[in-house]
């Protein structure tokens, strides 16, 4: 919270002053003013010393800086423009010049302010009042952080804001735009942030009830998101750029790429069983005889399988995606079957590796991770949750396209094979996705906890459709891909 101070201005159009009255400080001082054309000018001079404002001033080039609230505001002599912390802003009327002093048309003046540094600002031409108010600003401060391949922009906030009210947008011009519906941003700390990485230049704004930051930024940003921390505070931003002095080898390391080697991961397995449906059905036995009719199929057509397990066996979530790298795979799919409270709920789904936006990803997540409890070394996933899961996941920025691209035709071909409802592509934060550096995602077959389809899901040839759905969306990412790559 920024302290100010709060004024009440009268103004005496007999005597040429303002009386200023500083409730913080318990002073009295005098403003001078003068009228022209019915227009209120006030003293950029007296104006400094009743805000206790550092002053300097160009008298030959008729030019003033006030510093005010942190920011720096510069005027010049028979000009309507004003410059605030480098932002221009334009008044109706030009700044008049008087004797060893600037004027300043009040209202005017005091509009800019309010929008731009000061939103405690209110003015009352007709009463001839100004009010300075204690702010409570809810968004406080920013820092900001490099990764090799990113930065992470933090904006600490005192509450939650809903999440349909904040939107980000990158234009032409190279700036990322933050909107935050309901915000009371203090303008003046946050355009002092140090600027770091991506980020070359901050500037924020009030505008009404709505708090506006701009970065401009400097590095060819591959993708950017927001995420909302509750525990602080925080409103997180990333935005990814190239690897540092790799973006070359990269792009050098795609284009000789061919899908040649598909990991097939099994969810659960041994002491871990997964879901178990109402007839005992469990998810590891179902799962991992889907995943090995899928391998079968791609290895008949000439792709090299690499299976995280083959038989009933417990492999923890971190190991898996080490295999997947061990073996140079090139596509990651994990397979499982869902569960809910709920058992008429059924149908497929697919996700992908991010902070889960929804109640339903987040609680299929949940009880996907839970299979941590059975690890021996759990502490290696204490940090892997908000803030830092999207730190994991900017390892894999490189391959988030095509990531988003394999989940959409995998979701599309078993929309093809099974008559089941289609939940759609989702997406949330899967332990056992992490660290997997190639396309990934993770399949929900359907759902255990519904009886009608825990039948369907004992039955080979509904397995089977499965498999097959599954075959053809990689066959078909294959194919997209390496077209791609052939015209490159």
């Amino acid at each position: 919270m920024r302290l100010t101070f709060f004024l009440i201005i009268l103004f005496s159009t007999l005597a040429g002053d303002v009386h200023v009255f500083n409730r913080r400080a318990n002073t009295e001082s005098k403003i001078n003013t003068i009228e022209i054309g019915k227009t209120l000018y006030i003293s950029a001079k007296d104006l400094s010393l009743s805000l206790s404002s550092k002053i300097y001033e160009n008298s030959e080039r008729k030019k003033l800086v006030l510093y005010i609230s942190g920011s720096k505001i510069k005027f010049s002599g028979y000009s309507s423009f004003i410059i605030i912390d480098e932002k221009t802003f334009q008044m109706a009327r030009t700044v008049s010049v008087g004797d060893n002093d600037l004027f300043i048309p009040a209202a005017d003046f005091f509009n800019i302010l309010k929008s731009s540094i000061m939103p405690g600002v209110n003015f009352d031409p007709l009463r001839e009042i100004l009010e300075v108010n204690v702010i409570k600003y809810d968004i406080t401060d920013i820092e900001i952080d490099v990764k090799s391949n990113g930065t992470i922009v933090r904006l600490e906030t005192k509450k939650p804001f809903a999440e349909n009210g904040i939107s980000s947008f990158i234009n032409k011009h190279g700036w990322y735009y933050l909107t935050i519906s309901g915000g009371t941003i203090d303008t003046a700390n946050i355009n002092l942030g140090v600027t770091k990485g991506a980020v070359r230049q901050i500037e924020s704004d009030q505008i009404g009830s709505t708090a506006q930051i701009a970065f401009k930024v400097g590095s060819r940003v591959l993708s950017h998101e927001w995420f909302q921390s509750l525990d602080p505070n925080e409103i997180i931003i990333t935005l990814r750029t190239p690897i540092a002095q790799r973006d070359k080898y990269v792009e050098q390391a795609k284009a000789r790429w061919r899908l040649d080697t598909v990991v097939l991961d099994a969810g659960h397995g041994g002491k871990d069983p997964g879901a178990i449906g109402k007839f005992g059905t469990k998810e590891k036995d179902v799962v991992l005889d889907i995943t090995k009719r899928t391998g079968s199929l791609l290895e008949k057509s000439g792709i090299r399988v690499v299976y995280t397990r083959d038989e009933d066996v417990f492999i923890p979530l971190l190991d898996r995606t080490k295999i997947a790298n061990d073996a140079n795979g090139k596509l990651f799919v994990s397979i499982h079957a869902n569960a809910n409270k709920n058992r008429k709920i059924q149908g497929f789904e697919t996700y992908l590796l991010r902070p889960g936006k929804s109640e339903d990803a987040i609680e299929v997540a949940s009880r996907e991770n839970s299979v941590i409890k059975l690890e021996e070394l759990t502490d290696q996933y204490e940090n892997l949750t908000g803030e830092n899961l999207i730190m994991a996941t900017m390892a894999q920025s490189t391959f988030m396209k095509e990531s988003e691209d394999l989940a959409s035709v995998i979701q599309i071909e078993l929309d093809k094979k099974l008559d089941t409802p289609n939940r759609g592509v989702k997406q949330a934060g899967f332990y056992v996705l992490i660290g997997a550096s190639m396309p990934n995602a993770l399949v929900e077959v359907g759902f255990l906890s519904n009886p009608s389809e825990e039948k369907m899901l004992k039955q080979g040839r509904h397995k089977q459709k499965i498999a097959e759905a599954i075959f053809y969306a990689i066959k078909s990412f294959k194919s997209s891909k390496e077209k791609l790559l052939a015209k490159e």
